[in-house]
């Protein structure tokens, strides 16, 4: 589960899209501009990180405040979870309202998910096509392998799916990274602006951490 709350969280293809809004930003070519430019893109997206990290430990404190704390243990799966919505509005409509949340939180996800894959066609393979074939591409790849994978596994396949796509964004991560790392600290790719010394080595440390959380996984569910 907390593998699958930081490949949630960060989410691989973000790196693709915070980098191509970077790019869109226009910035004057002294030193100074571009170092203001990178302080002020980097706050904006520890701000977005950090916002995100509260986000998902305060579902977790509600969830542990309204189910754990009162007995309802029997409360595991997603299917279950508008039932935190049940003494406020009840039960009916608490199942309508999670419903609508859940169908709010899909397209923002699968929006982002569009958004970097434009990115990636346009940047390393440099496709361009029609906006609406792209979001009906990625819509149907998005859909129909959870369509599928709900209708083998029942109502009880929602939750691990759900968490099984989430791990294996944390499986990606390590693969967005490095490249990431191995360009910003290149003087010839960044100038003066490379990474300094502290900075690179608290970003192959956090590399090297996720990657071993991502190894003892997979040692877990084949040993």
């Amino acid at each position: 589960m907390a593998i699958g709350i930081l490949g949630a969280t960060v989410m691989p293809h973000n790196l693709y899209l915070h980098s191509s809004i970077v790019q869109t930003r226009h910035v004057a070519r002294d030193e100074n501009s571009r170092r203001d430019a990178i302080q002020l893109s980097t706050l904006d997206t520890v701000v977005s990180l950090t916002l995100a990290l509260l986000v998902n430990a305060a579902i977790l404190a509600l969830a542990a405040s309204a189910f754990h704390a009162n007995g309802h243990n029997h409360v595991t799966e997603i299917q279950d979870a508008y039932h935190l919505l049940d003494p406020l509005v009840g039960g009916t409509l608490a199942s309508v309202l999670f419903g609508v949340e859940l169908l709010a939180a899909g397209q923002s996800s699968t929006f982002t998910g569009t958004i970097a894959g434009q990115i990636v066609l346009e940047g390393f393979l440099n496709l361009e096509i029609p906006c609406w074939q792209r979001r009906l591409a990625t819509r149907a790849l998005a859909l129909v392998p959870a369509f599928l994978g709900v209708l083998w596994l029942g109502d009880s396949g929602v939750g691990p799916l759900l968490v099984g796509s989430q791990v294996v964004l944390s499986l990606q991560l390590p693969f967005a990274i490095w490249p990431l790392l191995r360009l910003t600290r290149d003087r010839s790719v960044m100038g003066t602006i490379a990474n300094g010394p502290w900075l690179k080595f608290s970003a192959w440390a956090l590399l090297a951490l996720i990657s071993l959380a991502n190894l003892w996984l997979l040692a877990t569910l084949v040993l």
